[in-house]
């Protein structure tokens, strides 16, 4: 019998290809029809294989969802950008490709950021997601997340609305 291995890790540069290709899976079935066609894909080109591979050595921590060592998913965290929020962390982005989504990956991966926000001596985090992402928003409801926060952002003219879920 074999036994499949999952592990969410920090990412480390040579991970940049794959976290490229989970983020363009992703971004284009989560944003596909909310966000224009055309920022929509500029986004998508211009977060390449060396855009992430810089990521990996930033300021934010970067982490990936491993199976079978297979680069399944993605989070990014750090501090809290949103000065008028009192909660100290942040989780950026996460992500999974598409097909490893509904199976409980994607509980595992936000998990797991939470606890590391929470061993950096974060109280509480923040994450923001747009309003008509109807699987994020029930994602962040199901996991605790009250929406108490709301923003907009621009996407070539297109103006949506965020919702910021946070947790104590």
């Amino acid at each position: 019998m074999k036994t499949l291995s999952i592990d969410v890790r920090r990412a480390e540069p040579n991970d940049a290809r794959e976290i490229s290709e989970v983020h363009r899976a992703a971004w284009a079935q989560a944003y596909t029809g909310l966000i224009p066609h055309k920022p929509l894909t500029q986004m998508l080109e211009r977060r390449n294989e060396n855009w992430w591979r810089k990521a990996a050595r930033g300021p934010a921590t970067l982490l990936v969802l491993d199976v079978a060592g297979t680069i399944a998913g993605y989070a990014t965290v750090g501090l809290n950008r949103a000065k008028a929020l009192p909660q100290d962390g942040e989780i950026y982005e996460i992500y999974l490709r598409p097909e490893y989504q509904g199976i409980g990956l994607g509980r595992r991966l936000f998990g797991e950021t939470r606890r590391l926000l929470k061993s950096l001596g974060c109280n509480g985090l923040v994450v923001w997601c747009l309003e008509d992402s109807e699987s994020a928003t029930s994602f962040f409801r199901r996991h605790g997340g009250h929406d108490l926060a709301e923003g907009m952002e621009d996407f070539g003219g297109a103006h949506l609305r965020k919702i910021g879920f946070v947790w104590p």
